[in-house]
């Protein structure tokens, strides 16, 4: 019995050809369906972290070189007046728009309680910029792992449907169907652990860039009241 089935091991190896792209041609159309979504999924979710990793390297590098050149300025309004146009960053964006309505607005009885809620409106602005298509990345992480099991289990009850449907249960009867239900959940997880990996890590870059905003907002605060009754 251990003899027939080593030489039935050894004939399907030499019979059958496993590779990843002939498992995926013989699938049927949902394996099929089920691999073309997570390879997809997998790929734009490769194209969001590139992104992002070129996205927050820009943003701590011009906020810190923003930040350095503000505490250095005579006063907030001189900074502002010599800040150019193209400066491409958050913090810069939300010092400008908060400026413009201060000066806007110089004479309003309420002009403390105008420029926080202007530095919040400002500031969660750009965090949703920021944040633009993260969530797909926790979508992925959370879900792939359990379309690649549907798509699993599908392959296995095929095979085992298969198998009662012939007389002879033979490795090279089932082992073909489960090989190609198995590489669903090994692209599922493929797709799943860099995108969740991915969330966690910038989950704590968005957390220390909020962290930086706020304690910006509240001394930006302090020199504007300064800078405010100075005049």
């Amino acid at each position: 019995m251990e003899a027939d089935i080593t030489s039935q091991a050894v004939g399907l190896a030499s019979n059958t050809d496993f590779s990843i792209i002939n498992l995926f041609i013989r699938a049927d159309i949902i394996i099929k369906t089920v691999i073309i979504i997570l390879i997809v999924s997998s790929i734009y979710s490769w194209a969001i972290i590139f992104e992002k990793i070129k996205m927050f390297r820009r943003i701590n590098k011009s906020t810190e070189e923003f930040e350095n050149k503000f505490w250095k300025s005579k006063s907030a309004e001189s900074f502002y007046n010599s800040l150019p146009n193209n400066v491409n960053d958050p913090m810069a964006d939300v010092f400008r728009h908060s400026m413009d309505i201060m000066l806007k607005s110089k004479r309003s009885s309420n002009l403390n309680e105008k420029m926080s809620r202007m530095l919040e409106i400002n500031t969660d602005q750009q965090m949703e910029k920021i944040e633009k298509r993260y969530t797909f990345l926790a979508t992925v992480g959370s879900t792939a792992p359990f379309i690649g099991l549907f798509g699993t289990v599908w392959g296995i009850m095929n095979s085992f449907r298969g198998l009662a449907e012939t007389n002879q249960a033979t490795l090279s009867t089932v082992a073909p169907g489960i090989s190609e239900a198995l590489i669903a959940t090994a692209i599922g997880l493929f797709a799943a652990i860099p995108a969740l990996i991915a969330y966690n890590r910038y989950t704590t870059s968005v957390e220390t860039l909020l962290s930086s905003f706020e304690n910006f907002m509240d001394e930006f605060s302090i020199v504007l009241h300064r800078d405010l009754y100075k005049k």
